[in-house]
């Protein structure tokens, strides 16, 4: 494809989704990201929330309206990390499947390529010319065997006399 094709006809995304949907590693790719984004989220959240519970200690009991409105925020941010927790789960989940079902695919693809090799290999063998062989072989290892039973055993010449 040339380079003017693909600046009208749009890039990487634009053109997977023409096809059918993004690639397991665009998938892939976007999931580590958000990911990341929640992950950074939630350890602001954190600080918010140890801000807030600081500024509800120092408020303590000389000023409660300050205090509740801190020990309220806190609250809020809690509630919102607890909401990005389940979200990653899910994310997590979703990415470890995504993975899964892409090994999968790769393997089937592998056992499908191996599969057409060895019929090939197999194309030009013919199960009756491989028995005549084996029996051709057999054969062979007998006669080989009685040579060397004949070669090995104790020759006796002289020992025995005809009468």
């Amino acid at each position: 494809m040339s380079k003017i094709s693909k600046f009208f006809k749009g890039g990487g995304s634009a053109a997977s989704k023409g096809r059918g949907g993004p690639s397991p590693q665009e998938a892939l790719a976007r999931l580590r990201e958000t990911e990341e984004m929640l992950s950074k989220k939630q350890e602001y959240l954190e600080t918010r929330i140890e801000r807030e519970l600081a500024v509800a200690r120092q408020h303590g009991t000389k000023n409660k309206r300050a205090a509740l409105q801190a020990l309220k925020r806190k609250k809020r941010y809690e509630k919102q990390l607890n909401q990005i927790d389940g979200t990653l789960s899910t994310i997590e989940f979703q990415r470890e499947a995504l993975e899964n079902s892409h090994t999968n695919t790769e393997v089937l693809k592998n056992m499908g390529y191996a599969a057409q090799a060895m019929k090939k290999v197999h194309e030009n063998m013919d199960l009756n010319k491989i028995d005549d062989l084996m029996q051709d072989i057999t054969e062979q290892q007998d006669v080989a065997q009685e040579i060397s039973d004949a070669i090995s055993s104790r020759a006796t010449f002289g020992d025995e006399f005809d009468e």
